[in-house]
């Protein structure tokens, strides 16, 4: 039986290097994505000496087009690949009225577009071959608009509907598709923002988070929440959502709404 290369996105450090590392071990080939060349390179190189894999680097910019479409052709062409890890993303800092359209396009191109158009172009060959898996890379602040990193947190409620929306399509196509919604995180994520997180509660150590959510992989679980200590809550308010469903009566507005 042949086992699946994993192409992962945002590879080079952090969260995307865990899942290479944790991969590798696993016995799968990688193909490795991210802007930075040179640490790509050392990481694979590291890789294959450890675990006696192949690793493929590919350099790209996701939010630049040219970039972009390599990546989608490689995921559209290359059979081998049966695990995509949606994982590159960035960060913002500052208020809503504080960012810059340039700053809010490049969020948007990296942690909306690009993750979706990734998933996209890989989706029919999985389903032609009746298995694969995608997992994206979400976050609790995604449900946390208290939070106030607006368009950051709308980014992330994006990938968390899109995952949700993709398995109702595509898992009885053989097709497995997880949400992982990471807490606070030591990642260079907030150096790149600009963020200051000296001050913060204690964050998650990446390898700890990358292995629980390879535990909800591995038991198919549909969202994976790490830091979630009472599982119970994230089915309540599952169940809290489909029953509001059951209420919409989409012909007729509610009685708090009509003339009195």
């Amino acid at each position: 039986m042949t086992i699946a290369s994993v192409l992962i996105t945002g590879a080079s450090t952090g969260i995307g290097a865990v899942y290479a590392e944790r991969f590798a071990r696993r016995g799968h080939d990688l193909v490795l994505v991210a802007r930075d060349k040179a640490k790509l390179e050392t990481l694979a190189a590291r890789l294959r000496q450890e675990n006696g894999i192949s690793v493929d680097v590919l350099p790209a910019d996701l939010t630049q087009t040219s970039d972009l479409a390599a990546v989608e052709a490689r995921l559209r062409e290359d059979t081998r690949i049966g695990i995509l890890i949606n994982n590159a993303g960035i960060a913002q800092s500052g208020s809503f009225t504080e960012q810059t359209p340039d700053s809010i396009e490049s969020l948007i191109a990296l942690n909306v577009t690009a993750l979706t158009r990734l998933a996209s172009a890989v989706a029919p060959r999985f389903v032609q071959a009746g298995e694969g898996s995608i997992v994206n890379i979400s976050s609790i602040v995604g449900l946390a608009p208290e939070f106030a990193m607006t368009v950051y947190g709308a980014t992330k409620a994006f990938v968390l509907f899109l995952s949700q929306g993709m398995n109702v399509e595509l898992s009885s196509k053989g097709i497995y598709i997880q949400a992982v919604l990471p807490a606070g995180t030591y990642t260079e994520i907030w150096d790149r923002a600009g963020i200051d997180i000296s001050n913060s509660a204690k964050f998650m150590e990446v390898g700890e988070l990358v292995d629980a959510a390879l535990v909800g992989f591995d038991r198919r679980e549909l969202v994976t929440i790490p830091p979630l200590h009472n599982a119970a809550r994230w089915d309540s308010l599952d169940a809290s959502r489909q029953a509001l469903l059951s209420d919409i009566k989409q012909d007729e507005a509610a009685e708090r709404y009509k003339a009195q």
